[in-house]
């Protein structure tokens, strides 16, 4: 439930760039986050850093995308959220016991250690990766193109990816059926 709530101003922000432009667009994403994270913060009584960071980029690049009307703001958004996601998988090798991708999952799977040092350097470099990939549209496509790209194939990869990383750990994963 948590992942689709997750989405909604995506998909909101999708639907309002349809039907209106990409500005109109901007402030439905900017009110949207900043309900989302009311939301987190009256349902669970605190919201996660990586939220308040996206709000805080979104009210900001947003908010320079409609002030200046230059699109460009809103889609260096991505990428930059998407390398501090990058960032701090990478820098949970040095801070800290456990890397960030274990102390996510570790309740739930056992791996050697070795398995969670690579995980969490894919994760890293997938999210690197996506920002760069960003980048490269937005300068290289239209903004339908963009928007797209944002909306539908980030996910995409990010559906791809997860897949590939359970095939990783998949012969890691206890077999609860009795025998």
């Amino acid at each position: 439930m948590k992942q689709l709530l997750e989405f909604i101003p995506i998909i909101l922000f999708f639907v309002a760039y349809k039907l209106y432009d990409i500005y109109v667009a901007t402030a439905i994403i900017i009110v949207a986050t900043i309900l989302q994270v009311a939301y987190a913060f009256f349902k669970h009584k605190k919201v996660e850093t990586m939220q308040l960071i996206t709000l805080g980029l979104v009210i900001v690049f947003g908010g320079a995308t409609i002030y200046l009307h230059d699109e460009q703001y809103l889609k260096w958004k991505f990428s930059i959220i998407e390398w501090l996601f990058g960032l701090a998988f990478l820098s949970s090798h040095f801070i800290g016991e456990k890397t960030f991708i274990e102390r996510m999952m570790s309740n739930n799977l056992t791996l050697p250690a070795n398995i969670w040092t690579r995980l969490n350097f894919s994760w890293a470099s997938f999210f690197m990766l996506v920002g760069f990939i960003n980048v490269y549209v937005m300068y290289n496509y239209n903004t339908d193109d963009w928007v797209t790209f944002k909306t539908f194939v980030a996910p995409g990869l990010m559906i791809v990816f997860m897949i590939v990383q359970m095939s990783l750990i998949y012969k890691y994963i206890p077999d609860t059926e009795e025998k």
